[in-house]
């Protein structure tokens, strides 16, 4: 699989800009060229990120400019770069996305590192958001809004936008391009890396998996690690599917979440990177098994992954 920093092509004209480790905000960009012009999907989670992918972008983009664009869900991690987007461009998203992305601007997202003041705090802070710099980026909406699907020309080149959430998140998409049978997933796929279920239910995110495989791809570009194929979506299945199984015995045991997420045993997953995700994926699991259980609110969800990962490492 690969999976070193910068741009690689993927398919004919199209290609995929990776950020290793895939971690926290460190996500993926894609790129689908034709003869005149291109589209880009996603713009990562700060102005210098977004620079140094167009930076890296320029040598394919010169003589086919960036002439539409889409954010594949609303988290900042594949948002926040927009404003350097050319001003006339189309900007494509799901309607929820657009939702999510002004809710949880970048003022948001920077205010999370005064919710706790321990020293866990602190120090997940500081392997994780804490390495972007917030203070430039200026919330730019998506113009284009869609549900379902909605397909495309890049050039003379069909693509589609299917709508897959909610999922990872209420605004869900990925992009297909059919005549070279690659799909750019979004966080529909966290490739060697944990998922984060923020909305879901579970459900529908394996049948966005399903969606995915159903379109017989060669290549995917997920949204967090190295390009892959196929196979790496039955890892997601595996791992989604074991996760509600094992949350849901400990619900009717009368366990509660936060017990539950020390309690259940990765195995197979437990060498994913940020496994501390558990905590959001069994409250989550928790919310779907009873639709009456108030939902924490996300800064005491950050609060008390630091709070899982520092026991961990001895933080």
């Amino acid at each position: 699989m690969i999976f070193t920093r910068g741009l690689h092509e993927v398919g004919d004209g199209l290609f995929a800009y990776l950020q290793p480790d895939g971690g926290w905000g460190w996500s993926n960009a894609g790129l689908v060229t034709a003869s005149d012009s291109s589209l880009l999907v996603d713009t990562l989670f700060d102005l210098r990120c977004a620079r140094e992918m167009s930076d890296a972008l320029a040598a394919v983009t010169d003589g086919r400019p960036i002439a539409a664009a889409m954010n594949t869900h609303g988290n900042g991690d594949h948002c926040f770069g927009n404003q350097l987007l050319p001003h006339d461009i189309p900007l494509y998203a799901t309607r929820a996305a657009d939702a999510e992305l002004r809710a949880a601007g970048p003022s948001v997202v920077a205010g999370l590192e005064h919710v706790a003041d321990s020293p866990a705090w602190q120090a997940f802070w500081a392997r994780t958001f804490g390495r972007f710099d917030f203070d430039e980026v200026e919330l730019r909406p998506p113009s284009e809004l869609f549900e379902g699907r909605i397909d495309l020309r890049v050039g003379g080149r069909p693509v589609t936008l299917i709508e897959v959430g909610p999922a990872h998140t209420a605004g869900d998409a990925i992009l297909h391009v059919p005549d070279a049978d690659v799909v750019f997933t979004g966080d529909i796929l966290f490739a060697q890396g944990t998922p984060i279920m923020w909305h879901g239910p579970v459900a529908n995110w394996l049948a966005a998996c399903t969606t995915i495989a159903d379109l017989s791809p060669k290549v995917l570009v997920p949204g967090h690690g190295p390009i892959s194929d196929v196979s790496a979506l039955d890892s997601t299945r595996r791992y989604l599917t074991y996760l509600h199984d094992e949350a849901r015995l400990r619900f009717d045991a009368g366990l509660d979440a936060e017990a539950a997420a020390d309690d259940i045993d990765l195995g197979e997953f437990s060498d994913w990177g940020d496994r501390e995700r558990i905590v959001v994926n069994v409250e989550t699991l928790y919310r779907e098994f009873d639709p009456t259980r108030p939902a924490p609110p996300p800064p005491a969800l950050f609060v008390r992954m630091a709070a899982e990962w520092a026991a961990r490492h001895g933080a």
